[in-house]
């Protein structure tokens, strides 16, 4: 992720803020600049954008920032949206009724922005289904569990449903625990089941890369039910770290594709953030190259280099974990197989071929 300012004193802020600690001034992203925004306040509906780059100057807070602070994102004044282009995907939210609800929509609020902000970044930004049976738009329900009916997190012809359960921290590493998995974040949910909804359109737009896909992933038309009972029956096949990134991408196709897109992400947006902090890190002079950009990340044309300051990144993060007496940052490796998926994926998204202008990245304002 980029590094932000405060237009009015200069200090550094989160993406997440919307107070600058500083200077008090109020923040708020802007989706249409790509950009942290400094505002003064005019009125509630009104506000001010003091960051002198931007194209768009009077702007309004998105509907959920205004009344539940749940939301940091603002809108140009003069839309006729009540909601930012996140809030926008939001179809089915839990009953605000309940207090604890209130505080899991903001925590998977928060992560799908953040999930959002690295696809506007690689110009893979979703828009609103317009209805049912749009393949190209995307929605997502938060649902929680009730009177005994579980909610099973995933995703289906452009609906992510996630188990909004997963904002509470105790359950999800409780989850995590008996699942026997040693990652589990709400923003590792979106940024996998966003692989099955980019793995659509990928079908739809380029039905010539599935032969592609199927040499490296496998052939998804195989049994997905079936596939997934025998992986749950029988757990993941001999020496699976041999070709796969988890456990559970060995249960399908799908779910292998699903997963190592998520890394893929994992990859982007941490390594841009390293890129922003101009962060260097001397390797060791033999299986650690350093890591030093010469581009950016996201859109970077040398894959190979990406992969080396990765590796090299994500050693020193776990070894500055265990000094903390923490778990690593990142608990995976990458074995050769691995790598070719991830080239793979870097490859057709440097070819756009998830995004098309009369697709994805249609206008936010229109109504889903």
């Amino acid at each position: 992720m980029k590094y932000f300012a405060c237009a009015q004193c200069k200090n550094q802020v989160f993406f997440e803020h919307s107070i600058c600690e500083h200077c008090q001034i109020t923040l708020g992203y802007a989706a249409v600049e790509k950009e942290v925004g400094s505002f003064e306040k005019t009125s509630d509906q009104l506000w001010t954008a003091l960051n002198p780059n931007f194209q768009i100057t009077s702007f309004k807070p998105c509907y959920n920032y205004l009344h539940y602070q749940s939301c940091n994102w603002v809108i140009p004044a003069d839309s006729e949206q009540m909601y930012c282009e996140s809030c926008q995907l939001t179809h089915i939210i839990p009953d605000l009724s309940i207090p604890q609800n209130i505080i899991y929509w903001a925590r998977l609020e928060k992560a799908k922005r953040r999930f959002l902000y690295l696809a506007q970044r690689m110009n893979m930004m979703p828009r609103p289904k317009r209805h049912d049976q749009d393949v190209y738009g995307l929605r997502f329900n938060f649902l929680m569990p009730v009177d005994g009916q579980p909610v099973m997190t995933g995703h289906t012809s452009g609906l992510i449903t996630l188990n909004a359960s997963e904002a509470d921290v105790v359950h999800r590493e409780t989850t995590r625990e008996s699942m026997g998995e040693n990652y589990r974040t709400l923003l590792g949910h979106f940024r996998h089941e966003s692989g099955h909804y980019y793995f659509d359109v990928m079908q739809y737009l380029h039905p010539e890369l599935l032969e592609e896909f199927r040499l490296y992933f496998g052939d998804e038309r195989q049994d997905y039910s079936a596939a997934l009972n025998r992986h749950y029956e029988q757990g993941p096949p001999h020496n699976w770290q041999d070709n796969f990134i988890s456990s559970y991408a060995t249960a399908h196709p799908w779910e292998d594709w699903a997963e190592t897109w998520a890394h893929y992400l994992h990859m982007m947006e941490t390594l841009e953030t390293a890129y922003y902090a101009t962060l260097r890190v001397e390797g060791n002079g033999s299986t650690l190259k350093p890591m030093a950009f010469k581009e950016s990340p996201i859109g970077g044309q040398d894959f190979e280099h990406i992969l080396e300051n990765w590796i090299t990144l994500t050693f020193n993060l776990n070894a500055l974990n265990r000094s903390m007496g923490l778990e690593d940052a990142y608990p995976f490796k990458l074995p050769e197989t691995v790598k070719d998926k991830l080239r793979f994926i870097h490859r057709h998204v440097l070819e756009k071929a998830f995004s098309s202008r009369e697709t994805l990245s249609t206008s936010l304002s229109v109504q889903s």
